[in-house]
């Protein structure tokens, strides 16, 4: 009888075994399609007037402003750089949203690391460990 649960125990365990190296493979074979995608990751906001366009990349590092020729009409100097800097900010949070969606896609349901990417929380990160090491003190 020992040796029947033995072998179902070690079933399982194999079964579990399979299940998670199977996953690893899957995200290890995305890691170069998601650096790939991450790399080519553009956003572009508009102002809300259309004049100031900025674009910028996956970690939401500037690439380029664009300034409308009708926006020097103006000549306030502090007002089309409160523009462009809003803008760049919006563009910036774009690019954030974009990248965690992007990289969320690549990980396991459930991930501490998509906990992580959403929230900015260590604890996310952490929790699973700190639960492991609880149980063995």
């Amino acid at each position: 009888m020992t040796e029947s649960v033995d072998r179902d125990a070690n079933r399982a365990l194999r079964a579990r075994f399979d299940e998670v190296y199977g996953q690893y493979q899957r995200i290890r074979s995305g890691l170069d399609e998601l650096q790939v995608k991450l790399a080519e990751l553009r956003v572009t906001e508009r102002s809300d007037d259309g004049q100031v366009i900025a674009t910028v990349g996956a970690r939401g590092e500037l690439i380029s402003v664009e300034v409308e020729p009708g926006v020097f009409h103006d000549r306030d100097a502090r007002a089309l750089s409160r523009k462009i800097t809003t803008t760049v900010h919006r563009a910036s949070a774009a690019a954030v949203n974009a990248t965690q969606e992007l990289v969320a896609g690549y990980l396991p349901a459930g991930s501490p690391s998509v906990d992580f990417l959403r929230t900015n929380n260590f604890d996310a990160l952490l929790g699973r460990a700190d639960a492991v090491l609880r149980r063995g003190e």
